[in-house]
């Protein structure tokens, strides 16, 4: 499972058990959804602070892979890197 989904997953599971808790006071509904959004996030922070240092470290490998690509692609475009086969010999069809 990746770091991003478990983390998510966290979160959402943390908003949902301190709703929970909150649904037994007696107050209004939209209160208790901000509580528990403001709650959940506070606790997220401290609760899940592995899984979401595990994400940012999963994205930032994922940014450089791309960001390498993107820099291999540049320069194969621009044809500063050498091909790895050998390209067809050119034809000798005249031109019409």
């Amino acid at each position: 499972m990746s770091a991003a989904v478990k983390y998510t997953l966290g979160r959402i599971g943390l908003f949902v058990a301190v709703l929970g808790g909150l649904w037994l006071i007696d107050m209004n509904v939209f209160l208790k959804l901000m509580l528990a959004l403001v709650f959940s996030a506070a606790l997220s922070f401290f609760l899940l602070r592995g899984w979401r240092d595990e994400m940012a470290e999963e994205m930032a490998g994922a940014a450089a892979r791309r960001r390498d690509e993107k820099e291999r692609l540049r320069s194969a475009l621009a044809g500063d890197d050498q091909p790895s086969t050998d390209p067809e010999p050119p034809t000798d069809r005249p031109s019409r």
